[in-house]
This record gives C-alpha cells, sequence and structure tokens, in this order.
C-alpha cells in the first residue's frame, strides 16, 4: 500500500482552514449521534515515529466530550502482559457502546516492531495476521466502527523532525531510540509496514494512509475520514452480519439423551480416589507454574447438576495463589455496552495460572439465545467466533477444558425441593431456576447444537455423568490430570 500510495493534494491555506472548521463541527454534531444510537467507535493511529500521530490526536478529541473517549498509548508490552494472549491488552480497551476509544500505536507496532527485530519468524507472523484478522472482523460484526490510519513521511523528513527535536530540551523527550532505528532501517521498516498493511487491508476495517507531511493537513484528512466512517457506520448499523463457514476441526459429539446417566461410585472408591487424585493434580499445578502453561476450566450445565462441588474439589488441590474461580452472571452495565466477550478476555489467568469459569461465553448461545437477549443473527455468528476465541486461547498455549455437567429432570426436580425445602440451600434456588426448567427441552435442543458445533480438536467438551455428583466430581478431577499431562508431555 505505501509503494503504491498516491498522495492526495493538499488544498491551499483557506480551503484547508475551511474544511477544517467544517470537518470539527460535523464531529461535534456526530458524538451526540454515536452516544444516542450506541455506536462504538475504535480509532487505531499508526505510523513513523515523529509522524505527528500524538499531535493530531490531540487536536481531534478537543472536538469530542471528554466524557465520551478515552485515550490509551499502547508502548511495548510489559512482562505482566506478555503472561497474557496477544491480543489482550487490546482487546479490553475496546469502548463501550456510545462512546470513543483512541489508541495511540496498537496491535500493527506491536506486530511489526517484532517482525523487524526478529522476534516474528514468518509462521508466528502469518498467525498473528490471522489473529488481528479475526480480532478486526469479530469487532465490527458486533457493530463497532473500527477506523485505521498509518501516518506517512519520508525518510529525509523523519530525520528532520528527530533533528529538530532533538536540539530543544524540553522536546528532546519525545525522540525514542526506536523512532532514530527507524530512520536508520527506514527501507526495511517500509518494506514490513507495507506487507502488514496488505495483509490487514480488508473492505470492514480499511487503513487510511495520512499524509503527515503537514500536522494541519494530516488533521483534516483524519477528521474528514472518521466523520465519513461514523455516517456510513450510522446508516448501515441495522444491517445482518453474514454467516462465516466453519473452519476449524470438529469432532462429534453425542446428543444429550443418547448420554447413559446411571454411572455411579462407591463411598469408599470415592474417598481414595478423591485423595489420590488431587494429590496428583496438587502436583501437576507446580509444575504447570514452573513451565509458565495457562489452564482454562470452564463449567456449564443444568442448573443445581452440581457444578459448584465439582469446582470446590479441583480448586481442592490448587494453591490458592495460582488459580481464580470466575462466577459468570448477567452481564453488568459496563459489560453489555461492549462485545460479549469482553469480560472473558478480562479475566483470562497468566501463564502458569489456572482460571475456573463457572458459567461462560456459552451463554451467548444457550441463554442470550433462549431469552431473546440477543438476536438471532448474534447467536447463530457466535458459534464461529467462540472457535476463533478458544483457538486464540489455544494457540497461546493455553490448557483448555470445557464441561458440561449432565442430568435429568426428575433428579433435577428432585434437587430443586431438596433446596426449597432446607433453609441452608434455600439461596441456591431462584425464581429463574424454575423458569428455566420449564424450558428444559428448548435448552437441551440448544445445548445440542453448541456442543456439536464448538466440540473442536483443541477444545473439546467432556460430558461429566452428575446423578451422582461424587462420580462427576472423579470423572473431572481425571480429565484436568489427563489434560494437564498431554500439555506437558508435548513440551518435553
Amino acid at each position: 500500500m505505501l509503494k503504491d500510495w498516491n498522495r492526495l493534494e493538499k488544498p491551499e491555506a483557506e480551503e484547508l482552514d475551511e474544511r477544517l472548521e467544517a470537518a470539527k463541527e460535523k464531529l461535534n454534531v456526530l458524538q451526540m449521534q454515536v452516544k444516542d444510537r450506541k455506536l462504538p467507535v475504535l480509532v487505531l493511529f499508526e505510523g513513523w515515529g515523529t509522524a505527528g500521530k500524538g499531535s493530531t490526536l490531540g487536536k481531534i478529541i478537543t472536538n469530542i466530550d471528554p466524557r465520551f473517549f478515552k485515550v490509551a498509548t499502547m508502548d511495548i508490552p510489559t512482562e505482566e502482559e506478555r503472561r497474557k494472549p496477544f491480543l489482550y491488552r487490546h482487546f479490553i480497551k475496546i469502548p463501550e457502546a456510545g462512546k470513543f476509544s483512541f489508541l495511540d500505536s496498537g496491535w500493527m507496532d506491536e506486530v511489526t516492531r517484532e517482525c523487524l527485530h526478529g522476534a516474528l519468524k514468518d509462521k508466528e507472523y502469518k498467525k498473528r495476521i490471522d489473529s488481528v484478522k479475526r480480532f478486526e472482523r469479530q469487532l465490527t460484526d458486533n457493530g463497532y466502527l473500527v477506523m485505521k490510519f498509518f501516518f506517512h513521511i519520508s525518510k529525509k523528513e523523519q530525520k528532520s523532525r528527530i533533528k529538530m527535536l532533538e536540539k530543544d530540551p524540553s522536546t528532546r523527550w519525545r525522540v525514542s531510540n526506536n523512532d532514530v532505528w527507524q530512520n536508520e532501517h527506514y527501507d526495511k521498516c517500509l518494506k514490513v509496514y507495507d506487507q502488514y498493511l496488505d495483509d490487514t487491508n480488508v473492505s470492514t476495517s480499511p487503513w487510511y494512509i495520512v499524509d503527515a507531511q503537514s500536522r494541519k493537513w494530516a488533521q483534516l484528512q483524519v477528521l474528514e475520514t472518521l466523520t465519513s466512517g461514523i455516517e456510513t457506520a450510522l446508516q448501515n448499523s441495522t444491517l445482518a452480519v453474514p454467516l462465516l463457514q466453519n473452519v476449524f476441526p470438529l469432532e462429534k459429539v453425542p446428543k444429550l439423551s443418547e448420554i447413559p446417566l446411571d454411572k455411579t461410585i462407591a463411598d469408599d472408591v470415592y474417598k481414595r480416589e478423591l485423595q489420590e487424585l488431587q494429590d496428583k493434580l496438587r502436583r501437576l499445578h507446580n509444575e504447570i507454574y514452573r513451565k509458565k502453561i495457562p489452564v482454562i476450566i470452564a463449567y456449564e450445565g443444568w442448573d443445581a447438576a452440581g457444578k459448584g462441588g465439582n469446582i470446590k474439589r479441583i480448586t481442592g488441590a490448587l494453591d490458592p495463589r495460582g488459580y481464580e474461580v470466575q462466577p459468570i452472571a448477567s452481564p453488568e452495565p459496563h459489560e453489555k455496552a461492549r462485545h460479549y466477550l469482553w469480560r472473558f478476555w478480562t479475566r483470562l489467568p497468566k501463564t502458569g495460572h489456572v482460571t475456573i469459569f463457572d458459567r461462560t461465553w456459552y451463554g451467548r448461545v444457550m441463554v442470550e439465545r433462549l431469552e431473546g437477549f440477543c438476536s438471532e443473527n448474534d447467536w447463530r455468528r457466535a458459534y464461529n467466533e467462540i472457535n476463533e476465541f478458544e483457538k486464540e486461547l489455544s494457540d497461546w498455549g493455553a490448557v483448555i477444558i470445557k464441561f458440561w455437567v449432565q442430568i435429568d429432570k426428575d433428579v433435577q426436580l428432585e434437587r430443586f425441593n431438596d433446596r426449597q425445602n432446607n433453609p441452608a440451600k434455600r439461596w441456591k434456588i431462584t425464581d429463574e431456576d424454575w423458569r428455566n426448567r420449564e424450558k428444559w427441552d428448548l435448552y437441551e435442543e440448544a445445548v445440542n447444537e453448541m456442543m456439536k458445533k464448538t466440540n473442536t480438536s483443541y477444545a473439546p467438551w467432556h460430558v461429566l455423568e452428575s446423578n451422582d455428583k461424587k462420580y462427576a466430581r472423579i470423572k473431572a478431577l481425571r480429565i484436568v490430570i489427563e489434560e494437564i499431562e498431554k500439555v506437558l508431555e508435548a513440551k518435553k
């Protein structure tokens, strides 16, 4: 893109000033429509060092109510951020509906910098590009406006600006070592930037190259492009998104009705195996911490199926400093106002740690589907989005273990009544549990479809037959141990 780029004709000073004032006024008006229509706007500024990204950003945001935007400078990842998936620190910065997020550098800078310094080889680079394209597509599919600007200047202009900034003690700090390195290796950087822009330039989130030779001209280009993008997004906000064909390896899984629930375990066997398996898991926890392997355990299942007791037996074997249990309820307003996966990205473990989700992202294709909390297009699209999310986690190196805790309808009724009649357990039963029970058949149909479409080779489902809770607990411990051992064995 950069090599074939045709520079726009810069208007004369008087026209430039007139257009600039008009664009500022238009953005000032559009920001209220963005707020009222709940359009989330993510603006990414990338480009050469000293090209004026920061100063342009500063000018742009003066036209927006400060309550409606956030600005983030995405520097080199910290050690803590490096212990999370690549996209983590970018995904958590996405805006709420009706607000703007401006990023001064982002995922392009991170990917290209690693390429330029030899940290990313061809295979890893391709994976990163796939991740970026999925990330941006998921955002736009879920109603986000993603605007990407690359600030372009010549080698000569960059060198001149570096010298000018370095002369003044009050501006010297603005020149980084990377800016100087860029200029010294300008042609090498140009080639990598050009390739990245080509690889990630798609119709739903295209790149806009900004002629940054003049700061005022750069500001006008960004303002006019941004306002045009907002107007288009507001017009297209009700369009449905085409469903993508699944490209991930799926494995066959039986329907819930085909799974026998007569499996039991004797009390003495349960006590003995529970102790043995917890001891083994305790040792494995030390090993995954030492080898920095993240583990994600996801629990779904019928109400009163025994998820809580199952989780308790897993955590009983773990060092409390190395795990978290994330109980997932209805989304809070600030969570509901973002991409539905945002609240799960923010809860991911760092390497070497374990996170257990009590309810998960699968709510999108179960409760949200059946209760009408999202559109049909939203939940049908979610199967692929979830497979992509879990693929991202798998490629990061996470052990992903997904449990469906299965009971039959009669056992659920028995447990509901037990809770209802026992003052010590009454807090566990709600009116919503009874309402969900009335929709058992609909939920079973949704769960069968969910498992069929998301039972991938890298994140398969495991059904825990839980009419006998003790049997389910032992089975869960065995599966967790087996899955961790597989990854440890592969790393030898």
